[in-house]
């Protein structure tokens, strides 16, 4: 081998050497990057935001629609059992501030938004709300079957024998003259229910304000969480008066349900499906969830449980529960709403 040869294949050596370490170090480097893209899972991309998949849904507001609300989660966690949908009702007002401040994804309300709480939300960022009616409340007032000489009461009186003004009154007439002069016994829902909130804020609250008391009920009546036995309360006391859930009530033995005058020319209303479907009887509104686009679109969590709840909870969940489904055409309203995506300007 000549000189020249020998010299090339002695560079030619570590030259070898470092090329391999390069590439070597190189495919190190390469699979490290490999190795830490794929150690999380991503479910997409939204408005360029990665979509993580197992996010949490989060929902608050209205006490009178997490019933609801829950009862949609359970059953969605029998199609997504890895899911997670956490509910909570601190109260409509309360939940929309949470909503506004972008804490929640879903806020549960008894009422419409307000224009208030939409700026609020603006001012906050939360700029893309779906608003969608879900259910009807109506709360039924009942006296025994027996008692004869009432069939039918008026907001005023309602709020003469069951509003704060009423406490310590013993008979009817003693709370509101020209009723009979019976002995009265209430049996109604505690104030951790829905169905009191809603009772107090569609009955008490305007009357209580005008004389300048608490929006409350009177604190000496028979208080209870579960409708059967404020059911059983008054089918076991004739000269009782109550109210609960008006799925509860409706096919109940031995009570009687009660007509509601609201005092708008309107006369008595009877408390029914249809009634309670069209409004016209006093006692009921309608109930609502709002979505935040934004978070919605940014976890694919969310999207699904809307899907669903639009699909089965409109029906299945808000009657096993104990509240009125909407008309056939109101849901499809709801459902037309949320696959545009129609949000509130």
């Amino acid at each position: 081998m000549s000189y020249r040869n020998q010299m090339f294949c002695q560079f030619r050596k570590p030259l070898l050497l470092t090329t391999i370490l390069i590439g070597l170090l190189l495919t190190a480097a390469c699979t490290s990057n490999t190795d830490e893209d794929t150690s999380t899972t991503v479910a997409g991309t939204a408005d360029g935001v990665a979509v993580m998949e197992g996010d949490t849904v989060k929902i608050s507001g209205s006490s009178t629609v997490e019933p609801i609300s829950t009862k949609v989660a359970e059953l969605f966690e029998e199609v997504s059992p890895d899911v997670r949908v956490e509910v909570d009702g601190p109260g409509t007002g309360d939940g929309f501030k949470l909503f506004c401040e972008g804490e929640t994804d879903i806020s549960n309300a008894s009422r419409p938004i307000k224009e208030t709480e939409k700026s609020m939300c603006n001012d906050n960022g939360v700029t893309s709300i779906v608003e969608l009616k879900v259910g009807i409340d109506g709360i039924a007032v009942m006296a025994n079957v027996e008692n004869t000489a009432v069939t039918c009461l008026s907001f005023e009186q309602l709020f003469q024998l069951i509003g704060p003004e009423a406490e310590g009154t013993q008979t009817w007439a003693e709370a509101s003259p020209g009723l009979p002069d019976l002995p009265l016994e209430i049996f109604g829902p505690g104030e951790e229910s829905g169905t009191f909130d809603s009772f107090v804020e569609i009955v008490l609250e305007k009357q209580a304000q005008s004389k300048n008391l608490p929006a409350t009920t009177r604190t000496d009546y028979n208080p209870n969480h579960n409708d059967t036995i404020i059911i059983d309360g008054i089918r076991n006391n004739v000269t009782s008066l109550g109210w609960v859930g008006f799925a509860f009530a409706e096919n109940a033995e031995k009570v009687k349900l009660l007509e509601i005058d609201a005092g708008t020319g309107n006369g008595c209303i009877p408390a029914t499906s249809e009634t309670i479907a069209s409004n016209s009887y006093p006692i009921s509104r309608d109930l609502w969830i709002y979505v935040n686009l934004e978070r919605a679109n940014s976890n694919p969590d969310v999207l699904k449980y809307v899907d669903f709840y639009v699909q089965r909870g409109l029906n299945e969940a808000v009657e096993a529960v104990g509240y009125v489904p909407l008309a056939e055409t109101a849901q499809e309203e709801t459902r037309a709403i949320w696959q545009q995506k129609n949000t509130l300007v």
